[in-house]
């Protein structure tokens, strides 16, 4: 009887308490199946058991999910004392009959379940798409815990909450970008990666707590389907909806359509400019590479590896340094060049927010729009500049008959034409050109045509309030292609054009001074791409005023 008793008393890790205690024979049937009655319950070995006895937490096996818990906001509140804040058993129901989360009877009962605190919101859900599929049964769709996390909920204003507008689109892309489950329930697929290249998915990538995520235009727990009167995005609510962020957008033109798709969807003038500059980056570029590589391989070998046939390929040092720009001029295109960089710096940041370049320009995105301050007062400088220029045309008779000899000429076809025969090895003597040449008159031109079209377009992204109140919307996409390919030849062309000419080309590297001192290193000659040595002008007498060579 004794060993009998001891027997009975004793208990070990597999012990079945369900013999008197019905919650045993209820774990059974639970998630906890597996699990002993004494890995969380202390052990026993007098009956009754004593009062009081300490119950084992759910961290003792769920230790990370319990430190998500104390994090969020859940956890926070029930530290402050709100009783109110809900626990593991209010979600998840009594340790011995709670179901595994991954089962369709948990899932489908999520919105009921954060409903007991936040009613408000689950009727709003409960109507939603969204609630409607998961009532449906579709164990697929979006329910409360999709969204907002499960253990680790912050609140929205915080940066690590899921549905901070930082992480909106993340958040929404999960199942938005998942090409099998949009196709499976008739969505477009590319919907997320046309909102990555929309302006509003670039500012949110850069750090921007007010650009539009996809809960601004599409609700957040009320989201319908576009064809429901009562959507956001009916095409009957669509201008209130982006009027929200852009007043009297869609007054008087309908948005028409927002995930523009390039290659797709895009409006006919998006489809023709992007076609143009495809066409025109890639010639205009070429050419420029053929033309000054072909004149850097010849200059380089004549100077380098045939110094015995006394061709002067670099002017020595002790030549006369020409005038070329006023102390005004010179100013100009210090200003110029400075806004230049600058634009090319604070618009590339928004295009490439990941590069290594960009992140200190966007460091302050989150508090202050530090890039796109920066960039607007870089456009105007520029625009200042040009309006100077247009000013010193007007008073200054000098500039102007410079000026008209700057207009291009049937002859500069010629010219650029027998110049790039030449450098590339197919014409055996170099040509000559006009004082003027093609390349000085590609050099400003250049610049008043990137100018204007920059100016232009950016001035439609700039006030785009006004622009989505009186234009169709189609006139910010067009701009914005524009706005971006024209920003893309200009950089290349001052790369691999310009900076040639001042910098690389052997006559003078390491650098030409002229935008410094007003004086070139370059020698006019005939055997000088650009220039005769009977069109050069001598250099002024001290205090005599000299005559303008340039508008750089």
């Amino acid at each position: 009887m004794f060993v009998a008793s001891v027997a009975l008393v004793a208990q070990d890790d597999s012990s079945d308490c369900s013999t008197c205690h019905d919650q045993g024979q209820k774990v059974k049937d639970s998630a906890h199946a597996a699990v002993a009655c004494l890995s969380c319950h202390a052990k026993h070995d007098k009956y009754p058991h004593p009062e009081g006895i300490a119950k084992t937490g759910c961290a003792s096996c769920h230790g990370q999910i319990a430190s998500d818990y104390s994090r969020s906001v859940h956890g926070q509140e029930a530290k402050k004392g709100n009783g109110a804040a809900p626990d593991c058993a209010m979600c998840h129901g009594a340790v011995h009959e709670l179901h595994k989360a991954t089962t369709a009877t948990f899932r489908k009962a999520v919105p009921e379940t954060c409903g007991m605190c936040h009613g408000d919101i689950q009727q709003q859900f409960v109507a939603s798409v969204h609630g409607k599929a998961i009532a449906g049964g579709d164990m697929e769709a979006a329910v409360c815990t999709d969204c907002h996390g499960e253990h680790a909920i912050q609140r929205k204003t915080e940066s690590a909450s899921t549905v901070n507008p930082l992480h909106v689109r993340e958040t929404c892309g999960r199942c938005h970008g998942d090409v099998r489950l949009t196709r499976r329930v008739g969505l477009a697929p590319d919907q997320v990666a046309s909102f990555d290249q929309s302006y509003h998915g670039l500012a949110l990538k850069s750090g921007s707590q007010s650009a539009a995520s996809c809960a601004s235009c599409h609700g957040f727990h009320n989201i319908l389907p576009s064809d429901d009167r009562k959507s956001m995005i009916h095409p009957s609510n669509i201008s209130k909806t982006c009027g929200g962020c852009h007043p009297g957008a869609g007054t008087k033109y309908q948005i028409g359509k927002v995930h523009v798709v390039e290659g797709k969807n895009e409006p006919p003038p998006v489809q023709w400019a992007r076609l143009f500059y495809v066409f025109v980056i890639p010639g205009t570029i070429g050419f420029m590479l053929l033309h000054h590589g072909g004149d850097w391989i010849r200059k380089l070998f004549a100077y380098r590896l045939r110094p015995s046939t006394g061709v002067a390929v670099i002017p020595p040092a002790h030549h006369e340094r020409e005038f070329r720009m006023y102390g005004w001029e010179r100013v100009q295109h210090a200003l110029l060049a400075t806004s230049f960089f600058v634009l090319v710096w604070t618009g590339f940041a928004l295009k490439y927010p990941d590069a290594w370049w960009a992140r200190p320009l966007l460091a302050w995105e989150s508090t202050w729009p530090v890039r796109g301050t920066v960039h607007r007062i870089a456009a105007a400088v520029m625009v200042g500049v040009s309006v100077m220029h247009v000013v010193a045309l007007i008073v200054s008779r000098p500039l102007r008959r410079h000026w008209m000899d700057l207009f291009p000429k049937a002859s500069d076809v010629k010219e650029g034409v027998l110049m790039l025969l030449y450098n590339v090895g197919l014409l055996k003597a170099k040509p000559k050109v006009s004082p003027h040449s093609y390349i000085e008159k590609v050099e400003y031109w250049a610049v008043v045509w990137g100018t204007a079209v920059m100016a232009a377009t950016g001035f439609i992204l700039w006030f785009n309030n006004w622009a989505l109140r009186y234009l169709p919307k189609q006139w910010i996409d067009f701009s914005t292609t524009v706005h971006f390919y024209e920003a893309l030849l200009a950089t290349l062309s001052i790369v691999v054009w310009h900076f040639y000419t001042v910098i690389f080309d052997p006559e003078v590297y390491p650098m030409d001074p002229a935008w410094l001192t007003g004086r070139s290193v370059r020698r006019r000659d005939p055997h000088v791409p650009g220039h005769h040595t009977e069109h050069a002008q001598p250099e002024p007498a001290a205090g005599a005023k000299p005559a303008p060579q340039s508008t750089d």
